[in-house]
């Protein structure tokens, strides 16, 4: 019993590898992440290297666990919404939440899908790769101009 408790807080003993920007709020990173691991990666099936969430969990109980999940889901959409992530990054966040929802309400084969898709895990990279771009665009744009002489 001990050894699944000291996995779980393995499992949020890692934090996000990459740099983020300066001016991002790290806090609500590491909110999103939290989420993500939760829903997606909390134990580790035994005798495997693959990890599972509450999302196939909660997908097991018919309509209503998935609509929670994806519910739950959204938070990780709301803030980076609130980070400043562009709009077509929202979308494929949406529509990432929104095929989990739609393919994990299929009895069996959800839970399934639910537990290889991953869409908080794929969200939250979505929004660092996001605000990491973001943050570059404004470095460069601070820089020197490139000045292109035309004869």
């Amino acid at each position: 019993m001990a050894g699944n408790f000291d996995e779980i807080e393995e499992a949020f003993d890692d934090s996000y590898s990459g740099e983020i920007p300066p001016g991002i709020d790290e806090a609500a990173v590491e909110r999103m992440r939290t989420v993500a691991r939760v829903f997606d990666d909390l134990v580790r099936v035994p005798g495997t290297e693959f990890r599972i969430g509450l999302d196939p969990i909660l997908g097991a109980v018919p309509v209503a666990g998935d609509a929670v999940s994806a519910g739950l889901s959204l938070y990780v959409v709301l803030e980076s919404a609130r980070l400043g992530v562009s709009f077509s990054t929202l979308l494929r966040m949406l529509a990432n939440v929104t095929l989990d929802a739609v393919v994990g309400s299929i009895p069996i084969v959800g839970s399934v899908f639910d537990a290889v898709w991953k869409a908080n895990k794929r969200n939250l990279e979505l929004a660092l790769e996001d605000l990491t771009a973001e943050a570059d665009r404004e470095e460069r744009e601070e820089s020197e101009p490139i000045v292109i002489e035309v004869e």
